[in-house]
């Protein structure tokens, strides 16, 4: 295998903590076969020496990629498309627009991603899905149902269903709900500070380093997944490799992440469904029914998230952007 310089280009960094900067960090351990940088913006001082381009979102980083294609033409240049990419941008924006004509290649980090793609798009397309470690499942107290809420308070993460819902469920119902995330809409902030002072059985812990957030998840019985558009939650990866099963918003970017018949589904937006399937996970705690079914189907889909099956399909991906 040849090694190759590879430029990641990612709109976030470590600051942001989001998952854009954790596709990033983790593609660069993943090509360490190869010798791989992370940067913001492109070109730079080192941008002679890139061999290959993984540009990550197709409007935000569409200044780098048409940098790279002005110098070298579609070779070697990749784009990473995003739920916004997806489900938004490349409809009406032009940058997006262009970042999909000039990349030699995409790739969508769910099954039913490329099926969102412009028709003429959708052969230079392929998956690949995100990983992360198997961690140990802990053993689960029955005297509560522990939810978990991951995810930055932003409008396309849906945080005010989860809110809701928490607001219909009794204050006796012994479902106990953790919301991490900071609050990057300060509206969003304000609606979690006055739900967690309504509601007793809802907290809301803010932004948290990510080994405490997987400490809260693997403690959790049920992850819970709101978001109104979604490219690939790494969030639902890791609940799902450490035993903990998911209830997700029926969206594509979930849908193909959790399989198109996988039960724990509510609409976007829909409170009473949400707090309806915590209730019957609640009641099913103790029996095997609803939350064993989750938790089953959750194990069938681990194996596509395990750390090598990425690391092949990248280093596929890299050398066939080389080698056009």
């Amino acid at each position: 295998m040849q090694k190759l310089r590879v430029v990641i280009v990612s709109p976030a960094l470590a600051d942001a903590n989001n998952g854009n900067w954790q596709t990033a960090r983790r593609w660069k351990q993943l090509l360490s076969a190869h010798s791989a940088r992370i940067v913001r913006q492109w070109p730079d001082a080192s941008a002679d020496q890139d061999d290959v381009m993984l540009a990550l979102h197709a409007r935000r980083s569409a200044c780098a990629v048409q940098a790279w294609h002005d110098r070298h033409g579609q070779r070697g240049l990749g784009v990473v498309l995003t739920g916004t990419d997806l489900y938004r941008d490349i409809a009406h924006d032009p940058q997006a627009q262009r970042s999909l004509a000039q990349a030699h290649s995409l790739v969508v980090l769910q099954g039913l991603g490329v099926q969102s793609l412009p028709s003429e798009h959708q052969a230079k397309a392929r998956v690949i899905f995100q990983s992360t470690g198997t961690r140990q499942t802990l053993r689960k107290t029955t005297r509560h149902l522990r939810v978990v809420m991951v995810g930055h308070l932003r409008d396309e993460k849906d945080p005010l269903t989860l809110m809701a819902a928490a607001r219909l469920l009794p204050p006796a119902s012994g479902i106990l709900i953790d919301h991490i995330g900071a609050p990057l809409d300060a509206t969003l902030g304000q609606a979690a500070q006055a739900t967690q002072a309504q509601c007793p059985h809802y907290r809301w812990l803010g932004a948290l380093p990510h080994r405490q957030t997987l400490q809260h998840i693997q403690r959790a019985h049920l992850l819970v997944h709101c978001s109104r558009m979604e490219g690939g939650a790494h969030v639902l990866m890791e609940a799902i490799c450490c035993g903990t099963p998911v209830l997700a918003s029926r969206i594509d970017g979930n849908m193909g992440l959790l399989g198109e018949n996988y039960v724990g589904v509510f609409q976007p937006g829909d409170a009473p469904g949400l707090a309806a399937l915590l209730l019957a996970c609640r009641a099913a705690q103790t029996g095997p029914t609803l939350v064993a079914h989750l938790q089953q189907q959750c194990v069938m889909r681990a194996p596509l998230f395990e750390p090598q099956a990425e690391r092949a399909a990248l280093h596929r991906w890299v050398q066939d952007l080389w080698n056009l």
